[in-house]
């Protein structure tokens, strides 16, 4: 278990849990400069295993599991602060989703983020702005198995970001589920594209960029074809991607589709991703689209390397830290009521869990913090519950940098900052969070009266099972409300088994 970040120079790890493909890249930054030194990529088709109910089947799940295993050998002697798996759009889809996480990070031996749609074009753009550096305005697509990601950006800074609920594998198994090419199937595939892409026609115009390039998988697909064919040197056009549908309707079927340097696995959804391609080039007009160095995987690398380099800066922050200091200006947050918070339950957690401040990088105590700085967000909405409007929009705001997974634990942190503990109790089972949940109710409890605290007051400590909470009869007797607040407190942890809370004065 590493207690501080890799090194500046260590290798890093990104696993791309994509809805056709699963990849592992591991690389190195040294100087601005990108190495990579290994990449692992395995055709899983996960997307293609959602039933008609969205549940993810269990022939899906199994390809899914025996890959991360095979990658998991790979990552040997790899330290969790070195390592991040995301999961994109199936696993955004899917129902079951949480059953089989529990059994992939088992696979795999580290935790997997399934990260929104916004967050996934985000993490794109910084693995094609890094690696294909320019100045000029662009626009990068990134065409997935269930999902298609759009950017407008420059430099390194993604100005528009957007994900639709459309790709090469959706598409496919829509129009063409029998690996039959027809005219009228292409059409029908072009119109649901176009109705999904529709309200990106404005904030994705041509006035908005000078050149499109496209990332990843199908982009670089038919790329390839093209170039193989002499059709041109790689650059996607109107006319190459006609020339390609041509040829898909003149072999009639997928299982006889021959296209220069099209992979078998990939001919069983080449007719979902030229529908796609054809509607993005012709709606958005792009009459060249260059394929892109860099993806979602290079995009993990160097954001987990931008977080740490952040982390080796003494009080530095990575991009969650200016996201929640966007979202308390966006909500009206109290600051300094958020400040106080945050200074109490970092002191009581440290002092119940010492290792929290290194163990997973500090992350137990970071999310803590975060869940201190938007405790109070719901109070925009509604004094009332306002603990469930804060939770609720933990779990669905966009937030630039933070997974789903991680908004979703910090939602239900601060769903249980008050009341009684029934609506987290499947949560409590998880030591961690227990005593997460516990430091900030009691921090809560200490800064009701929203006034100047002593965060030194309290003293929270673990005695096995037990959960001692102490403090001295003097600051009891100038505090009795507070007292009365903590006695109640106490009350509600009676049938935790772990923790229970004990208070001792003196």
């Amino acid at each position: 278990m590493s207690l501080r970040p890799p090194s500046a120079t260590a290798p890093l790890a990104a696993i791309d849990i994509g809805s056709n493909s699963f990849r592992l890249e591991i690389a190195q930054l040294q100087q601005g400069r990108y190495r990579r030194i290994a990449y692992l990529k395995e055709t899983v088709r996960l997307g293609g295993g959602l039933d008609s109910n969205g549940y993810l089947t269990e022939a899906a799940a199994q390809r899914g599991l025996d890959c991360l295993r095979r990658f998991a050998q790979r990552l040997q002697g790899f330290e969790a602060p070195q390592v991040r798996a995301v999961a994109t759009q199936t696993l955004r889809e899917a129902r079951n989703r949480d059953a089989f996480l529990v059994r992939a990070e088992d696979a795999l031996g580290f935790a997997i983020e399934v990260v929104s749609g916004r967050e996934e074009a985000r993490l794109i753009f910084a693995g094609v702005s890094f690696l294909q550096r320019g100045d000029a305005p662009r626009l990068v697509i990134d065409i997935g198995g269930r999902s298609t990601e759009m950017i407008v950006g420059q430099g390194r800074i993604p100005c528009t970001v957007e994900s639709f609920k459309t790709g090469s594998v959706s598409l496919s198994m829509r129009w063409f589920p029998d690996g039959v090419f027809t005219e009228q199937r292409f059409r029908d595939a072009q119109v649901a594209a176009g109705a999904e892409l529709e309200e990106a026609l404005e904030p994705f115009a041509p006035r908005h960029w000078r050149e499109a390039l496209g990332s990843s998988g199908t982009a670089g697909a038919v790329s390839q074809v093209l170039a193989a064919a002499g059709i041109s040197d790689g650059t996607i056009t109107p006319e190459g991607l006609r020339w390609c549908i041509a040829q898909c309707l003149a072999a009639g079927s997928a299982d006889k589709l021959s296209l220069p340097s099209l992979r078998e696995d990939r001919k069983a959804i080449i007719g979902g991703g030229l529908a796609l391609l054809y509607t993005l080039a012709t709606h958005f007009g792009i009459a060249e689209l260059r394929p892109a160095k860099g993806a979602l995987r290079q995009g993990v690398i160097i954001d987990l390397h931008e977080r740490h380099a952040a982390r080796r800066q003494a009080g530095g922050g990575d991009l969650r830290d200016h996201s929640v200091a966007a979202l308390q200006a966006r909500f009206g947050v109290d600051v300094e009521q958020a400040l106080r918070v945050r200074s109490v339950a970092a002191a009581l957690l440290r002092g119940a869990l010492p290792e929290a401040a290194t163990e997973d990088d500090g992350e137990a105590l970071r999310e803590l913090g975060w869940a201190c700085d938007l405790h109070e967000i719901g109070l925009m909405v509604s004094h009332h519950d306002h603990h469930r409007h804060s939770a609720y929009l933990l779990a669905h705001v966009d937030a630039p940098g933070f997974s789903q997974s991680q908004q979703r634990r910090i939602g239900e942190l601060v769903l249980g900052q008050r009341g009684g503990l029934r609506k987290i109790e499947p949560q409590l089972c998880s030591e961690r969070f227990a005593w997460q949940v516990l430091a900030l109710r009691l921090a809560v409890i200490k800064c009701h009266a929203r006034g100047l605290v002593d965060p030194k007051a309290l003293r929270l400590k673990r005695d096995g099972r037990q959960a001692q909470l102490g403090f001295r009869g003097d600051w009891a007797n100038s505090h009795p409300r507070t007292l009365h607040l903590l006695r109640e407190e106490a009350e509600s942890w009676v049938r935790q088994d772990n923790p229970r809370l004990v208070l001792q004065p003196g």
